[in-house]
Parts: C-alpha cells; structure tokens; sequence
C-alpha cells in the first residue's frame, strides 16, 4: 500500500515559483529544491513526476495569477487609458523595487526557448493576457473611449508586446523616468 503524501503540495508549487522566479530553472538545482520544499526527491517525483514538472506547475500558478491580476486591474480604472496606466505604472513600481525578480514568463522564454513544453506554456499565458487587453480594449472602444479605427486585437498585440519588453527593460535596471516614458508613448497608439 502507497504512503499518502505527507506535504501540501500546493505549497510547495507556491514555494518552488518563488524560487524559480528569483534564481531561473538551471540556477535551482535538485538539493535546493528538495531542502525549500522539506521533502526528498522521491517525494518530489512522486508528486510531481520531475523538476520539469514542478517546473511547469509552477510556471501555471505565476501565469493564472497574472492574468487575474491583469484582469482586475483593466477594470479598475473609469477608463481604459487610465485603467492601463495604473496597470503598467504598477508594474514599474514593482520592477524598480526589485528588478533581479523580472517576470517569471520572460524567464521561461528566454531561458528554457529549447523546451517545447515551456515555449507552449508561456505562448498560451501570452495569448490570455492578449485575450484579457482585447476584451479590456473592445469595452473601451463601446463606451467611445476608442476611435473605432483602432484594431482591439492589433492593440492588445502591440500592448502584450510592450508589457514583455518593459519587463525585459525592468530587468536591465532602466530608471522609473525611463518606464513610465515608455509608458507615456505606448499608451498614445490608443489615440
């Protein structure tokens, strides 16, 4: 008969983004893993198949929050181009504080571009935070916030796009000026 599992492993996916996100797949070896998460490595096999599978658990759980928060925050403001501007100065914010944390996405592109499964992962979270500035954008545009020349899609392209690179940008130490002008200039393709 099986031992039941003796850790809560919705914790542990929580634990092991955490560490993922800071340090990368290939900087978080097998022991440090295992050592975070209190459990030995048939433990972690057993629940989670791999590291790749823990992996890709986690990179789930960073990409549902994400587009919940995004979602929320598209709604938050009175309009469109306010709600987008509290979007992005947030993530600006959150980017100057801590720059080394980045965006666990760029990462698994970046890092793991010869893994088809992550590639597969972070192409559906981008084509839900697409979805997600489409919607945002497609409300907008009916209550006469956008001309009705402007492509929703082609916007939330360019905007999902944006997103990425001033992540990138976050990362490579740009100052708070620098993003929020960047900010400034994406925001007037809504013109």
């Amino acid at each position: 008969m099986a031992r039941p599992r003796e850790f809560d492993t919705d914790l542990a996916v929580e634990q092991a983004m955490g560490l993922f996100w800071r340090q990368g797949y290939h900087a978080t070896p097998m022991p440090r893993l295992t050592a975070l998460l209190g459990i030995g490595n048939g433990s972690l096999y057993a629940a989670f198949g791999s590291k790749d599978g823990l992996y890709a658990r986690a990179l789930e759980r960073y990409s549902a929050g994400m587009v919940a928060a995004l979602n929320r925050d598209v709604r938050a403001g009175s309009d469109i181009r306010t709600a987008l501007r509290g979007l992005l100065i947030s993530m600006i914010v959150d980017d100057v504080a801590d720059p080394e944390r980045g965006c666990l996405l760029v990462s698994a592109a970046t890092e793991r571009a010869a893994h088809d499964g992550t590639v597969e992962q972070v192409r559906q979270a981008m084509a839900a935070v697409e979805s997600v500035l489409a919607d945002a954008l497609i409300r907008g545009r009916a209550r006469g916030e956008l001309s009705g020349e402007r492509s929703p899609l082609e916007l939330a392209r360019f905007l999902t796009t944006f997103i990425q690179g001033m992540r990138v940008m976050g990362q490579a130490r740009a100052d708070r000026a620098f993003l929020e002008s960047a900010v400034s200039g994406a925001l007037r393709a809504l013109d």
